[in-house]
């Protein structure tokens, strides 16, 4: 099935699959995004969503970026910094319209920072989460009929 491949894909990836050129792409699109996301921290709507998420507690937490000392569950802390990054509306962006790195980032970011310190991920394996999540957005976006125009190739 087309779900099926579409995961067999997905799980076949591994480190060995990045190339450098990925990895130096992909480290410009993470800084990038960390730059427009730590800015977007001082937006109104940034503010906002975190005063609604601190609502939210949990023994396992992750940073919300520009606030070292505020916490939240990993899902919340995803969420505040996705926020983050769109509500500048300069992060990166593909045609039609969908911010892979907006989406990914702060999900792989969060969740690495939930890990137990004993088995807290290496650098490489955060850009294969990150480059998987990129992939995943990709193929994603090639099945909608919007998508009619793109390339076949990311």
């Amino acid at each position: 099935t087309i779900t099926g491949n579409f995961a067999n894909v997905i799980h076949g990836l591994n480190a060995n699959h990045l190339t450098d050129q990925v990895i130096q792409r992909s480290k410009r699109m993470i800084l990038d995004t960390l730059g427009v996301g730590l800015l977007g921290t001082s937006t109104e709507v940034c503010h906002k969503v975190t005063q609604y998420s601190k609502i939210y507690s949990s023994d396992i937490s992750s940073t919300i970026w520009g606030h070292l000392d505020s916490r939240l569950p990993p899902l919340y802390a995803a969420f505040v910094n996705g926020v983050a990054v769109h509500s500048m509306d300069f992060d990166d962006t593909w045609h039609p319209a969908t911010h892979p790195s907006g989406a990914v980032l702060p999900a792989v970011i969060a969740l690495s920072e939930a890990f137990p310190q004993k088995k807290k991920i290496s650098g490489l394996d955060l850009l294969l989460a990150f480059n998987v999540g990129i992939e995943v957005q990709g193929r994603l976006l090639r099945f909608s009929s919007e998508a009619r125009n793109i390339p076949k190739r990311y």
